[in-house]
């Protein structure tokens, strides 16, 4: 398990914030071609718009959220995480920011 000091750490770890902001553009992309009957659709096209306009302040808050939902892993886990990893996490907390605020 990684202490919060540890996590708080990965800040600063480049290749990993490059690595969820490639997921979120992935998932925004996904996003825009959801069915309208998606659930949370119309929010989610906003997100989707915002991580376009502004890739790096969306994903780091991505980032913030992903670190936090794998607290229960070890930094060398975290780091080592595969691209589908990644990617699943960051499609299990779009909804976290589509809220259209």
């Amino acid at each position: 398990m990684a202490t919060y000091t540890e996590l708080y750490s990965l800040r600063s770890d480049s290749a990993l914030r490059n690595r969820v902001m490639v997921a979120c553009i992935v998932s925004a992309e996904a996003v825009m071609a959801e069915i309208d009957t998606t659930p949370n659709h119309a929010n989610r096209l906003l997100w989707a718009a915002s991580v376009f306009a502004n890739p790096t302040t969306e994903s780091m808050r991505m980032f913030m959220a992903v670190l936090a939902a794998n607290k229960d892993a070890t930094i060398s886990i975290i780091q080592t995480a595969t691209d589908t990893q990644i990617q699943t996490n960051v499609d299990n907390h779009i909804d976290l920011f589509a809220t259209g605020a």
